[in-house]
């Protein structure tokens, strides 16, 4: 178990915009950073970040937290998992102390898998470089391929060796399960005998955005023509092929810097790409791209370069998946490489700075790009050219951006010859179908939202009190520490000794005017998740008499810490609507800090008096007898004291509907 002094060093020299960056691209906003969500495709940036408070907030998903929260969000992490990952990323050095029996038997089957995971690509590496066969077979391959040692290292590059079970004796030799090592697939596990799946391959570790090793491709090098080529990790718990890219772990920040990804096919093209100093290029591994795999990518760019050899067969087959890039709003161009040529050749005897150039001169907007790839088919046949222009203006139609949309539709006028008013027809029509199929499925949904309407109408009053606490827990955590003169207002007897409301004025801390306050009247949160966020909040305060959010959320329990962060940054989330551009300018609560608790402390015991009202007056209705004076009695004051409440609020409250 990692020690409480590795873990407080951890908590002191994390800072969370810097981990978020390297799987986000953010851009300065204000005093926060933002960017687009990493758990949810949007085209609109709803993904905030506050260095000030060392939280984050995803307006599009709800999820939120600090930069451990974060890790086990994306990442899936669990908490020891995410201190490590830290620890390594800031050079800490790990401190353990024993595992009880108790915490080992809690290590779920994620991270057992991932470990597995991880022993595999250290063995394979061994023996690459140690053994024999390594050195000699798969050795001999890397450096036939042109990799340098750096490369091969760089990438975890390794080799299986050709033995049955050699891998599957070292794991379960060293205390790996075999239930692990066949739900990762490494192990092939049948009634009789078990046996190495990557037997006699090279091998290629597959990392996920932060570094984990998710599987492995492994490429045979004998002559065996019933063996795969190419062999991957089966599908898994950690290993889901659809939305992995390969290379997209060293890939990250130069995508990012760069501002564009280059997408490629297999794994050499990616590595020899690196090699060539090319380091923001990633490989889909030879699957059709898919929607996750574009999501994935477009967290570091709006940019894709997808390149292609000179295969036109390939060609064809490979573009489907642009259509699926324009949908996400993403800009493509494309790049082809000469006759017999692809990714890995060309760059491997290409200088860095001619493969630069080349990449930089030929990349082609999809348009030119399909059209010209095409149009030698439909020459001499009307029909066939009919189909082709048909066929990029359902591409065109995928673009989200209008402007965009008219200037392809241009392009493509002026390439196939055809006028413009016939195109934007066509993509009207294709307009009108998606539209219909789009109403179809409103109108399917909207039925849907009014059946839940109905059931939810009779949660109206339970959702006011949640409101009111939630502001009550905003106010302590963003404001509990500021010191504020209070408007409050007592009876007294005057000189001819009647009694009146006297105004007065007491300066104290936030946090002492709201806790006072509830105590005063014995109000409790209806909340549980709120009541336990306001005890702890309270407690805290009480015990170090200041307030340092960083050190609040440090400690903050798990349970509680997306609530606290969504509630934080709520009220940054403004900024992301950059108003002050537009000549509006918002109006913060700290210009008003004890007017905004008074009024939120004074609607609360507002709407629980008329909570008690209404109770009384519905045990009026019940009781029919005679003897309901004092229950009369009780609703006039009752209803008094709302009145009084409504005075000081100093405006006519409307009653919130039962």
């Amino acid at each position: 178990m990692i020690s409480k002094s590795t873990v407080d060093a951890v908590f002191d020299t994390v800072r969370v915009e810097e981990v978020i960056g390297d799987f986000v691209t953010l851009k300065k906003s204000g005093s926060n950073y933002k960017g687009l969500s990493p758990f949810v495709n949007e085209k609109t940036p709803s993904f905030m970040v506050s260095p000030a408070k060392q939280i984050w907030k995803d307006f599009s998903s709800g999820k939120g937290g600090s930069a451990i929260t974060f890790l086990m969000e994306h990442e899936h992490f669990t908490y020891p998992e995410a201190i490590r990952y830290l620890a390594k990323k800031y050079n800490i050095e790990i401190e353990e102390t024993e595992q009880t029996d108790q915490e080992k038997e809690e290590t779920n089957e994620k991270e057992s898998m991932f470990l597995v995971s991880e022993f595999a690509k250290k063995y394979f590496e061994m023996i690459l470089h140690t053994t024999d066969e390594g050195k000699s077979v798969g050795g001999s391959y890397f450096k036939q391929r042109g990799f340098t040692a750096d490369t091969i290292k760089k990438f975890g590059l390794g080799y299986s060796s050709d033995a049955w079970d050699a891998f599957t004796k070292e794991a379960l030799g060293k205390g790996y399960q075999l239930q692990y090592l066949d739900k990762t697939g490494l192990t092939i596990v049948k009634e009789d005998k078990t046996f190495d799946r990557f037997k006699g391959r090279v091998m290629f570790p597959i990392q996920s955005l932060s570094g984990r090793v998710l599987g492995f491709g492994g490429r045979i090098l004998t002559n065996d023509k019933k063996a795969a080529k190419y062999l991957n990790s089966p599908e898994s718990e950690i290993y889901h092929k659809s939305k992995v890219l390969y290379g997209i772990y060293h890939a990250k920040q130069a995508i990012a810097k760069q501002d564009n990804c280059f997408l490629v096919e297999g794994y050499t093209d990616v590595i020899q790409m690196h090699q060539s100093g090319i380091e923001n290029v990633v490989a889909s591994s030879g699957t059709a791209l898919t929607p996750d795999q574009i999501r994935l990518i477009h967290r570091l760019t709006k940019n894709i370069t997808v390149l292609f050899d000179g295969d036109a067969a390939g060609l064809r087959a490979s573009i489907r998946g642009i259509d699926l890039i324009l949908e996400a709003g993403m800009n493509v161009r494309v790049c082809t490489f000469p006759d017999g040529e692809d990714p890995d050749s060309f760059a491997k005897k290409t200088p860095h700075d001619e493969l630069v150039k080349y990449l930089s001169e030929n990349a082609t907007d999809f348009i030119r790009f399909k059209a010209s790839l095409l149009m030698d088919e439909a020459k001499g046949d009307p029909i066939k050219k009919a189909d082709l222009i048909r066929d990029i203006v359902v591409s065109i139609s995928k673009v989200p951006d209008n402007i965009q949309r008219e200037v392809y539709i241009q392009e493509c006028s002026r390439i196939m010859d055809i006028s413009e008013e016939v195109l934007f027809n066509t993509l009207a029509q294709i307009g009108k179908k998606e539209l219909a199929e789009a109403n179809k499925k409103f109108h399917q949904e909207k039925k849907l939202e009014v059946v839940k309407n109905i059931e939810s109408e009779e949660k109206t009053a339970v959702d006011i009190m949640y409101l009111l606490e939630r502001k009550l827990i905003e106010i302590l955590l963003l404001y509990g520490n500021y010191e504020e003169r209070f408007e409050e207002y007592i009876y007294q007897s005057n000189e001819h000794e009647e009694v009146e409301m006297v105004q007065i004025f007491i300066t104290r801390k936030v946090f002492d005017q709201v806790y006072l306050s509830l105590h005063e009247d014995e109000v409790e949160f209806t909340n549980p998740l709120f009541k336990a966020i306001y005890q702890d909040i309270i407690a805290y305060y009480h015990t170090y008499n200041s307030w340092n959010l960083e050190d609040y959320l440090a400690r903050l329990r798990p349970e509680l810490s997306q609530e606290i962060t969504s509630i934080i940054m709520e009220n940054e989330r403004e900024t992301l609507h950059n108003w002050e551009v537009q000549n509006i300018f918002v109006k913060t609560k700290e210009q008003g800090i004890s007017q905004y608790v008074s009024e939120t402390i004074m609607t609360l015991r507002w709407y629980l008096v008329d909570q008690i009202v209404s109770d009384l007056r519905n045990s009026l209705l019940q009781n029919q007898s005679d003897n309901n004076s004092e229950l009369l009695s009780e609703v006039m004051d009752y209803t008094k004291l709302s009145h009084t409440f409504s005075t000081q609020l100093g405006r006519v409250m409307s009653r919130f509907s039962k």
